[in-house]
């Protein structure tokens, strides 16, 4: 499947996987919507991919966990933006590494309300558009943490693991419409993740992926544009994505 003109939205696109993916895609010829909250990150974004690649972008600086604010966002998409053909739900966060009975109830709302009503609320306003026109794929960035609980993360884990639910459950929905669902289940990726998570501590951050080799944001935008280049008839559901050095959310060989 060709890319070239495809209008492909991507949230949380200011930097990590976000930013990796809007390269890949311009690179392939690509349109992009870059959504995130950093409206001066989405402009230096787009303003280096216009010059690598001659790709135009439409910014949207928009927290996806206002739901009133997103859709009327996309529903107010000019006209040669308006048909997303690729959407990836990118945008997620961790808050700490508390246990459930001493965690902080604002960090809760937050990664619910990011990791997963956020992706709810664009896919809801998305999708009706792509059912009706016939065409499209949805990829949503889960985690392995969606699959495997680890001390100190169950909410975290708790809402990937409604990310892969949502996911299977849409593809269902969608059955008997050429639309496609892809989830991307991603290990350690050394991005900014564990900065957010422990709110800018960087020595902290840096000892998560001490001693090992962790997956790039590249490494997970390379999957996410395998996946939407497959032939039409061809749906990758999900895609577990690990570090050698990792084989479980705590098991990791550190030399």
């Amino acid at each position: 499947m060709m890319l070239e003109n495809s209008i492909v939205l991507i949230t949380g696109a200011s930097s990590g996987i976000g930013a990796a993916c809007a390269t890949l895609f311009a690179r392939s010829g690509a349109r992009l919507i870059l959504v995130a909250r950093r409206q001066d990150r989405l402009q230096e974004l787009a303003g280096e991919l216009q010059q690598a690649y001659g790709t135009p972008s439409y910014l949207l600086a928009l927290d996806v966990r206002d739901g009133a604010a997103v859709q009327q966002a996309l529903q107010s998409l000019p006209s040669p933006w308006a048909n997303i053909d690729i959407l990836v739900n990118n945008a997620g966060l961790s808050r700490g590494l508390d246990k459930l009975h001493t965690g902080a109830l604002q960090d809760w709302e937050e990664m619910i309300d990011t990791n997963l009503k956020g992706l709810l609320y664009v896919t809801r306003a998305v999708l009706p558009g792509m059912v009706e026109r016939g065409r499209g794929h949805v990829v949503n960035i889960g985690s392995i943490a969606g699959r495997q609980t680890y001390p100190g993360g169950a909410v975290y884990c708790a809402s990937k693991a409604a990310v892969r639910a949502i996911s299977e459950g849409l593809k269902l929905d969608l059955l008997g419409t050429p639309i496609r669902v892809t989830e991307i289940q991603p290990g350690l990726v050394e991005t900014e993740f564990s900065q957010v998570r422990f709110r800018g501590d960087r020595a902290r951050a840096a000892a998560v992926y001490q001693g090992l080799t962790p997956l790039t944001a590249m490494d997970v935008a390379e999957v996410v544009v395998f996946a939407a280049t497959r032939p039409p008839h061809v749906n990758i559901s999900e895609i577990l994505l690990v570090p050698t050095d990792q084989a479980s959310t705590t098991l990791v060989h550190r030399r």
